[in-house]
């Protein structure tokens, strides 16, 4: 009897955190969508892994942002997926916009609308995601080990600490934190698991990488193979709720254990590297 393969869908994961799982999961012969607004990354894997006799990589390009786009990107990885989605991995995202006028261009003209660009991505889509996830899992049948599916969701150091210069990014990762504390101690009832990464400062794309190589000089960068190591520990074990919080040497889970001079310095040099997002450099 043919065993069935595992099954993922993946927002974000034509780059970054999404496509270090997506070709992890591949290595471990799960079949994966991936909705991505670009899909460069994306046709790389399916060019890598798909044969004539075994299409492992599906995709289409998705708005998370857009309810809509993610219902039809879902409903075609229900289709080619064969009707069963084990995991579901909302990872897509965008780093701190200008939200508002810099203090001085705010002293004149007209009250301007703020750009919630990075809330609508990085916190509505994930919520358009997680709820596409469990109306499915709901569906579904559990597997032997009793899950009828599992969302691993990612959200950040940022979070759990605050930083004073990333504020509506701080404010969509501390709801992705508070989602997954509450659902996941909710689903599992029902045969669910939530669970959530907290990277650190990781090599994503988000920043450039002038950016990154000076954190790493300092030694607080997160390996983006430990990130995706504690993704496949969600997977493999029996925990909700849980916030692995993703440091240099690994990823601890209970974030206690983090609040130490590498947290800080983390929040310290996010704080710094991105003042220039919310303030000119007159009004620095």
């Amino acid at each position: 009897m043919t065993t069935r393969p595992r099954t993922a869908f993946i927002t974000g994961g034509s780059s970054g955190l999404g496509y270090a799982l997506a070709a992890r999961l591949l290595s471990q012969h799960y079949h994966i969508f991936i909705a991505d607004i670009s899909l460069s990354g994306a046709k790389e894997l399916a060019a890598t892994h798909n044969t004539p006799s075994a299409i492992k990589v599906h995709y289409a390009g998705t708005d998370v942002s857009s309810w809509d786009s993610q219902l039809s990107a879902f409903k075609q990885a229900l289709v080619v997926l064969g009707g069963r989605i084990d995991y579901v991995f909302p990872i897509a995202g965008i780093g701190e916009r200008k939200w508002l006028p810099f203090a001085e261009e705010s002293a004149r003209g007209e009250f301007v609308k703020p750009n919630l660009q990075t809330l609508e991505v990085d916190l509505t889509g994930v919520l358009y995601t997680v709820a596409l996830g469990v109306q499915q899992f709901r569906r579904q049948e559990p597997d032997p080990a009793g899950w009828r599916g599992k969302l691993g969701l990612a959200a950040s150091i940022c979070g759990i600490s605050p930083v004073p210069a990333l504020p509506v990014y701080s404010a969509a990762k501390y709801g992705v934190v508070g989602l997954t504390r509450t659902y996941g101690k909710m689903l599992p009832a029902e045969g669910i698991s939530v669970n959530a990464v907290c990277p650190g400062i990781a090599r994503t794309g988000i920043n450039s990488e002038s950016f990154y190589k000076s954190v790493e000089k300092d030694g607080i960068l997160a390996s983006i193979d430990g990130v995706v190591d504690a993704f496949v520990d969600m997977i493999e074990g029996s925990g909700s709720a849980e916030l692995y919080v993703c440091r240099p040497e690994g990823y601890v889970k209970k974030e206690e254990e983090a609040y130490d001079a590498w947290l800080q310095k983390s929040i310290d040099v996010l704080d710094e590297g991105h003042r220039w997002i919310q303030y000119s450099e007159s009004g620095l």
